[in-house]
């Protein structure tokens, strides 16, 4: 066997944005995740917990908050602040470049709503891929009130990738919550 042992999921994914509260409330009021828990400041001044444990500067101070969206994700959200911090958020291209996808049922519905929310930009329109592996994948992607790259897709069962593996990304079946 190869692999980490005992790894079963991905537990959480981790944001570091510039203010916690504009990011719970969007990624609650907006998008409609469930705040779990708030925790903060973490921090040890005068000694080295923080980069030892963290990889950040020793005199750097955190709030967090973890996000429940949906059945399997955890988003963890983490305000730093921390001398000689960067306060750009990478592009796509560049190392450390990220976003995050949501799956949804109707992409085009999906951009309606989001096109009415403060600050959020939805970029271009949504698009569906012809050929290839995931051919009849539907996605746009649009970015959050302080910049953070994100994704719509509707990737439906049945995409040609499935004819010549065993191996499934997941898809969701059921909504986050009663939203509808």
């Amino acid at each position: 066997m190869t692999g980490l042992p005992g790894a079963r999921a991905v537990h959480h994914v981790a944001y570091t944005v510039p203010d916690l509260d504009q990011a719970v409330d969007f990624f609650v009021n907006v998008i409609g995740g469930e705040l779990v828990y708030r925790l903060g400041p973490v921090e040890d001044p005068g000694g080295d917990w923080m980069s030892r444990k963290l990889g950040v500067a020793a005199d750097a101070s955190a709030h967090i908050a973890m996000v429940r969206l949906g059945p399997v994700t955890n988003l963890e959200l983490f305000e730093y602040s921390a001398p000689g911090q960067s306060r750009s958020l990478p592009r796509n291209e560049d190392w450390g470049g990220h976003h995050l996808a949501i799956h949804v049922d109707d992409v085009d519905k999906a951009v309606e709503y989001l096109r009415e929310q403060p600050g959020v930009t939805v970029l271009d329109v949504p698009e569906t891929i012809v050929d290839g592996p995931i051919a009849g994948n539907r996605w746009v992607y649009f970015t959050t009130p302080w910049g953070m790259s994100m994704e719509l897709i509707n990737l439906p069962f049945g995409v040609p990738y499935e004819r010549e593996t065993s191996a499934r990304v997941y898809t969701p079946t059921q909504p986050w919550r009663n939203r509808e």
